[in-house]
């Protein structure tokens, strides 16, 4: 089985944890769409785009402050491109009502065609909670419920729903995406946002979590026998995992081989990438390095 490719997109996100280069901070929308097409032509699976509204000022050294607005940016990539797909990384639910990411995302996937995944988070700054007027307390149970409700709303021009926290019908939602079975990939770092993923979602995609740490997640027994129950279904759970720190595949080709394979060795079915680089041309010439190495490790 091939393993899905993805990359953490530069310039509209800097996280200062990653210590991206000058360029990045003075790029320009047309560096952005140049990447995009340089990875959908090496055969990346997603480019991705991250939320946040508002983040506190104390939180940005390690956050950053910078997250240009995920679903206008993935817009302008959609009409940059034709096969690639288009992935938030992650839409904070408890931010939106179902009803306006389905009607946003929506849009999104008609004028993509289709292209469209919907990464999902519950959200962790609380500040970011309190200044946007939404509550934080119960925030993961609300966001189960919002799953549950897009999934019922998405490709639904009048959709009816009654869950534990929304409920709706006798309401027209057009577009709300096409016909489908919409991808929805769940992000976190904790237990309940792995179980959130198996019961919900297609993918789970942890974020700042060790080799070591997420090995151990995985090989829970309880998470091994829901993981089973879900082959057995014929629904994989798809493992999209972030080897940190960025790959050097250029510079660092056999140690990079090694992580990935190690990432590999406990479930990785994909990898959303960053990539240590100094200019927009060395961040594609190591996205083409990763596509090999890729090949060797899923063998």
């Amino acid at each position: 089985m091939g393993l899905k490719l993805g990359i953490v997109t530069p310039i509209i996100h800097m996280n200062p944890r990653f210590e991206p280069p000058g360029w990045e901070e003075t790029g320009s929308v047309e560096d952005i769409l140049t990447v995009a097409r340089a990875a959908e032509r090496a055969g990346y699976d997603w480019v991705s785009a991250s939320e946040h509204i508002a983040v506190p000022l104390e939180a940005t050294s390690v956050r950053g402050g910078r997250y240009w607005d995920p679903i206008t940016t993935l817009a302008v990539i959609s009409q940059a491109t034709e096969r690639i797909r288009l992935l938030t990384h992650m839409a904070v639910l408890p931010y939106h009502h179902p009803l306006e990411l389905v009607k946003r995302m929506g849009t999104l996937d008609v004028v993509s065609s289709g292209r469209v995944v919907l990464g999902v988070g519950v959200g962790s700054l609380e500040p970011e909670f309190n200044v946007l007027g939404h509550r934080f307390e119960g925030r993961g149970d609300r966001s189960d419920d919002a799953i549950r409700a897009i999934r019922s709303a998405w490709g639904v021009r009048v959709p009816n729903y009654s869950g534990t926290h929304y409920q709706f019908s006798g309401f027209v939602v057009e577009p709300s995406g096409l016909a489908r079975n919409l991808a929805i990939w769940v992000g976190g770092r904790s237990l309940r946002s792995l179980r959130r993923a198996i019961e919900l979602g297609q993918a789970w995609m942890p974020f700042r979590l060790t080799l070591e740490e997420l090995g151990s997640m995985l090989a829970r027994p309880n998470v091994v026998a829901l993981l089973d129950e879900r082959e057995e279904r014929g629904e994989p759970l798809d493992l999209i995992l972030a080897p940190e720190p960025p790959i050097d595949p250029l510079a660092r080709r056999e140690e990079t081989l090694e992580l990935l394979r190690a990432y590999r060795s406990i479930g990785a079915t994909g990898f959303s990438l960053r990539f240590r680089h100094e200019s927009r041309t060395h961040f594609i010439e190591q996205m083409e390095a990763t596509v090999e190495l890729a090949r060797l490790v899923a063998g």
